[in-house]
């Protein structure tokens, strides 16, 4: 295992088995918190696991009363704190206050540039799932708006377009700007949802598939299904990863601790450098 943080500048440490903590339980406090709930009622705040390399919404304490329907307690929640309190890992920062701020124009020509970033992105996704494979295809020899050199983003840059203030449950809309269009999905629970988005980054982890997932970011609900239940386990801004080819319906529980959608057929939203 290698963390996803260069410990040549940061300390880090894993999870401690001692006090019943998985080797993976090292998830580092951000300021940002999910305007809805996970698990069904959980107040969570989005942190990033620098063990596993993925960012996810975490509840913040344990739940007092029984978890919502077909949902069991230890399912509701993995708290590594004493008590009733989450404990996260902790890094302060200070500098540059209007970091990861937008400023999206429309070009009214099917593209969005973000002035801030010095990217010009499609209006549109692609408006249908498609594997990491495919994904690559479809941005090969893309010619939009006059413009032959967009491709699938690095997944820092992809996420550099959430709006953590929006989300399904809360304004009915996916975790964007409203100057982007997004397709509209039924996900695994039956909800309206919207999708996905593949990044073009390989997601290194410990399993014997190396380099057989890579990394995305949701949109929408990210969901998960727990004691056979389906939910948004991890937020609309979640970044988690899929295998990059596959079927679906050879994960019809979903995959690890929270059960979290494998859905392998991820839509795509292409980006160009305008510089």
């Amino acid at each position: 295992m290698v963390p996803f943080i260069d410990t040549d500048y940061f300390d880090f440490g894993y999870g401690d088995a001692n006090t019943n903590e998985r080797l993976i339980d090292s998830q580092y406090a951000t300021s940002t918190k999910y305007i809805d709930v996970t698990m069904g009622r959980d107040e969570t705040m989005f942190g990033v696991n620098f063990a596993d390399g993925r960012i996810k919404g975490y509840g913040l304490k344990m739940p007092d009363g029984p978890p919502p329907e077909g949902i069991s307690p230890e399912g509701a929640l993995k708290a590594e704190g004493p008590g009733n309190e989450k404990t996260f890992f902790v890094m302060y920062v200070r500098g540059n206050s209007s970091y990861g701020i937008n400023d999206f124009v429309d070009n009214t020509d099917g593209t969005i540039t973000d002035a801030a970033k010095g990217l010009m992105w499609m209006k549109e996704d692609s408006q249908s799932g498609m594997n990491w494979i495919d994904a690559l295809s479809y941005e090969e020899g893309k010619d939009f708006a006059g413009h032959s050199d967009l491709c699938l983003l690095i997944v820092k840059e992809l996420r550099s377009s959430i709006d953590y203030a929006r989300s399904p449950g809360i304004t009915q809309s996916p975790a964007i700007d409203p100057v982007f269009n997004c397709s509209v999905i039924t996900n695994e629970g039956g909800e309206t949802n919207y999708p996905c988005y593949w990044s073009g980054t390989t997601h290194a982890n410990w399993s014997n598939k190396p380099c057989g997932v890579a990394a995305y970011v949701s949109f929408g609900r990210a969901m998960g299904k727990m004691n056979g239940t389906w939910t948004d386990v991890h937020g609309a801004g979640a970044h988690r990863s899929d295998p990059k080819v596959g079927d679906p319906a050879n994960w019809p529980d979903g995959h690890g601790p929270q059960g979290d959608a494998i859905r392998i057929n991820n839509f795509v939203r292409l980006v160009r450098n305008v510089n």
